[in-house]
């Protein structure tokens, strides 16, 4: 064997499992280029409709083959349907399965690492979502240690597991106003119940699926840390002392985890405008006075949600970018009025997001608050309008806005109700004016400072790197340690 093999196959081996999600797989893929980046070497499991999106940490990772792919066969599950393999396509109806049903792969990575168990191969360390909380007691059966993902907050991450530990009831079944209270949490919050996640609202006592989904979060609050795409001046207080919620364990803030600017590519697939293209259209406008707007990857906005929002851009005449999707129904005529106003783009399909909100002319994003957009609105210093819609959006939307000050509501009311188009326009007219006073000069100087704050702490010796470089090193360690 070469010197050079025998350096390759010394580096400390991770199994890394990815939960089927866009959303979920990308960050927990950009933190394992980080980590074969510096010097460990990692199996990443995916099934045959995932695998594409593996591919830039394939060919980027380095050494080469500092990083490979592990395709499984979809398990199948009788909740589940046959034939999808991902959260893309499926209901949110059906998350909770399809949680239950990507379980079906313990078997076979289990088999899996038994049989590298007392070679070169063998696995130190599983490093999994926290929507995999079965690699946990997979761990536990193997003899080495669990780090669980969140590419949540962890004020978020804190809350979804809150309510699978403790169970919490509203006062009123038929009250979806009903408050659901976190007294573990710091400030001890407070939700509404038709703000809490669908997977606990959902939760039927005894149900295969829903006991499923419940031990899922409660494995993660074995393990042996949680490793967040966070950073410590954006949630501080909620990382200051170990929380009841998240198991009382470490948690390591290595975040932002998404490679610089550009360099992350057309990690979704190909885009609808090529980002050269779509910054030429953006120069044209005045430092700050675009709106980009988008409700992510995954929901589709309402068509009364989309109504309102279009229509109060048509009102307020505020030039923007909409990455709306393929499938958002918009009113009659809307796209073709603003392309021939040329003071609105609608994209269909994926959207260069990164580019967009690191132009000078993006000043505000209308966002869903799901975590990965607030991140790159955070690193890009863009001030947010905060439109949560479900899942963890509501409890991301009041950390930028309560705690953090860097947005501004739109509206609360979520899937449930549309607000009315000119309480719409009044957001985003006084916005991008800032006729109305300081708030709005407040907002947008919190979000750039939040941008160097990112910078500082994924730079050399900041706090990001460094919890980066311990977690390194205590996978290093780990690796060193007797074979049994």
């Amino acid at each position: 064997m070469s010197a050079m093999a025998a350096t390759a196959t010394d580096r400390p081996h991770v199994l890394v499992v990815p939960y089927p999600a866009q959303g979920h797989m990308i960050p927990l893929l950009d933190l394992a280029g980080l980590l074969a980046s510096r010097g460990l070497r990692l199996t990443v499991v995916a099934t045959p409709a995932t695998a594409p999106l593996l591919a830039p940490l394939l060919e980027s990772a380095r050494p080469a083959g500092a990083a490979r792919a592990l395709i499984l066969p979809f398990p199948s599950h009788p909740a589940f349907p046959a034939g999808i393999e991902s959260a893309k396509g499926s209901p949110p109806s059906l998350f909770g399965a399809l949680i239950v049903a990507f379980a079906g792969l313990r078997g076979p990575l289990g088999a899996w690492v038994r049989a590298r168990s007392d070679g070169p191969e063998r696995v130190v360390a599983i490093l999994s979502d926290f929507f995999c909380g079965w690699t946990q007691p997979l761990a536990a059966e193997l003899g080495i240690p669990r780090f669980a993902f969140s590419p949540s907050a962890v004020y978020g991450t804190a809350v979804l597991h809150s309510v699978f530990r403790r169970k919490p009831k509203r006062e009123d079944e038929d009250d979806d106003e009903s408050p659901i209270d976190f007294p573990d949490i710091p400030g001890a919050p407070a939700y509404p119940w038709r703000q809490m996640s669908l997977l606990y609202r959902t939760f039927i006592e005894g149900d295969e699926v829903s006991e499923g989904v419940k031990r899922n979060f409660l494995w993660n609050l074995e393990s042996s840390a949680f490793v967040s795409n966070t950073f410590r001046r954006l949630e501080k207080r909620y990382l200051d002392a170990p929380l009841a919620d998240l198991g009382l364990r470490s948690v390591r803030a290595v975040g932002p985890v998404a490679p610089e600017a550009d360099a992350s590519g057309n990690r979704g697939g190909e885009t609808a405008v090529a980002a050269a293209d779509l910054c030429a259209w953006l120069d044209k406008f005045a430092d700050g006075s675009v709106v980009y707007i988008s409700f992510g990857s995954m929901a589709v906005l309402q068509p009364l949600h989309a109504a309102a929002l279009a229509a109060a851009l048509e009102r307020t005449g505020v030039a923007f970018v909409w990455a709306a999707g393929p499938t958002v129904t918009l009113p009659e005529g809307f796209e073709e009025r603003a392309a021939a106003g040329g003071r609105g783009m609608v994209i269909r399909g994926w959207a260069p997001q990164v580019t967009a909100l690191r132009h000078r002319a993006v000043g505000w994003f209308v966002t869903h608050c799901g975590w990965n957009s607030v991140l790159e609105a955070s690193a890009a210093g863009v001030a947010m309008l905060a439109w949560p819609m479900t899942a963890d959006q509501f409890v991301n939307a009041r950390l930028l806005v309560d705690d953090l000050g860097a947005a501004v509501p739109v509206d609360w009311g979520g899937l449930k109700a549309a607000p009315d188009a000119d309480a719409v326009a009044r957001v985003l007219d006084a916005a991008v004016s800032g006729k109305d006073g300081g708030q709005w000069g407040d907002v947008a100087a919190r979000a750039k400072e939040l941008a160097e704050e990112a910078a500082a702490a994924v730079r050399e010796g900041g706090g990001s790197r460094r919890e980066l470089d311990e977690l390194v090193q205590e996978l290093r360690e780990l690796g060193s340690e007797p074979k049994h």
